[in-house]
């Protein structure tokens, strides 16, 4: 994996508060541990009360003076700007003040391009790249000349910066038709598991919820977990074997996060599509986080984005062994449970309710088959779970549990 920041970068945070209900605070206090992640050190913060950020430069110009004389005083390298930022809010920003101008939006990206995996992750991430960076290719360039690197420059879209924006539409579209490869292969691979009547578990919630450990947990894996932000983005899935001998996969899923640029959003449909052709979704919360409750919020506005609706949702509030984990309700999940990941905490009880949905989905079966009729009990082996089977003279003795849809043709 790349090595965030070689180069020291050292910035100041620049927040907006529009709204009395936003916490503007807690919000460039996400975006110090971002920034954090990609290798910059905070060295300020600044935040202005507007009733809206300032169409031409984000912030307003005595804000803009202030923001200066911090830049200068703490020796910083550039700012980073809570929200994304139009083409024309960066240019601007960057002439009146002098240094590398950078959003939320570029901040995560750069992360993304460092963390990214596989071929369809790095396709995902120069796509939001080329994307976010073809609208604004003159201030990037102007900004990036003064620094010759740092944040926003690694991943495989830096080397298209060079480019106009003909290519990079050009480029644009021959990375569309890659990504349209993977899903297509994507949805062979979810079809299959469709025909085996296989169940699927999406698991999903904020970025450093603990997914990953959870699935590493469950299934005995060896996922990538970090206590970081995006310490994983590309989707895994794994079959988790049941106490009672029945089966079901389980998918980790890129981390949400406070203003998930849209460029994101959309690049990662495919993997984020998971959630959405999932028969049940694991929400993983992080109970020690004193922002858990907006983070939980922020994933259920995402998966409304993606259409990942009607599904049964089983919400684990987790981190239970953390300093600070505080016990929370969840009114949009079916069923809730505290957990630690790490230690094992909850996870029987999680292992006991994963085998009550699955066995709702079934038939239970006890019959006598002729022993003329054993291939359906191979039926059964395959798509069912098979209690116990007895041989008899009459035939074979079997208890199982089989799915509604195959019912018909075992009995």
């Amino acid at each position: 994996m790349e090595e965030f920041g070689k180069l020291e970068e050292r910035v100041v945070l620049v927040g907006v508060q529009t709204d009395d209900h936003d916490n503007v605070e807690e919000s460039l206090d996400e975006l110090k541990e971002l920034a954090s992640t990609a290798g910059a050190v905070t060295v300020g913060r600044i935040i202005q009360n507007r009733e809206s950020v300032h169409p031409g430069t984000y912030i307003g110009k005595g804000k803009i003076e202030e923001v200066r004389a911090l830049v200068y005083a703490m020796d910083a390298t550039g700012i980073i700007c809570d929200d994304e930022l139009s083409p024309a809010q960066l240019n601007n920003l960057e002439r009146e003040l002098d240094c590398k101008v950078m959003d939320r939006t570029l901040l995560i990206l750069d992360i993304f391009a460092a963390r990214a995996i596989t071929s369809e992750g790095k396709i995902q991430v120069e796509l939001a790249q080329l994307r976010y960076r073809s609208a604004r290719l003159v201030g990037l360039r102007e900004s990036l000349s003064r620094l010759g690197g740092g944040i926003g420059t690694r991943g495989p879209g830096e080397k298209k910066l060079e480019t106009d924006r003909r290519l990079i539409r050009t480029r644009i579209s021959a990375l569309k038709q890659e990504l349209s490869q993977v899903e297509k292969h994507r949805e062979l691979i979810r079809s299959s598991r469709a025909r085996g009547n296989m169940k699927t578990a999406a698991i999903v919630g904020y970025t450093n919820a603990g997914k990953s450990t959870l699935l590493n947990t469950l299934t005995g894996s060896e996922v990538l977990s970090e206590d970081k932000l995006f310490a994983t983005l590309d989707p895994t899935t794994r079959l988790l074997n049941l106490k009672d001998g029945q089966q079901i996969l389980l998918t980790d899923t890129v981390g949400f996060i406070h203003k998930l640029p849209h460029h994101l959003v959309e690049a990662f449909k495919s993997t984020l599509e998971e959630a959405k052709y999932a028969d049940y979704i694991i929400h993983v919360v992080d109970s020690s986080n004193p922002q858990a409750e907006m983070q939980m919020h922020v994933v259920y506005e995402t998966l409304k984005e993606l259409g990942v609706m009607g599904k049964k949702i089983i919400t684990l509030f987790n981190k239970q062994d953390a300093p600070g984990a505080c016990v929370l309700r969840d009114f949009k999940s079916d069923y809730t449970l505290k957990v630690s990941a790490k230690t094992g905490e909850g996870l029987a009880d999680l292992n006991d309710l994963l085998e009550k949905l699955l066995a709702e989905e079934q038939i239970y079966v006890e019959r006598l088959f002729p022993y003329q009729e054993a291939g359906k009990i191979q039926l059964i082996r395959e798509y069912g779970q098979l209690i116990s089977e007895e041989y008899t003279e009459e035939g074979i003795a079997v208890k199982a549990r089989v799915p509604k849809e195959i019912y018909a043709r075992v009995v």
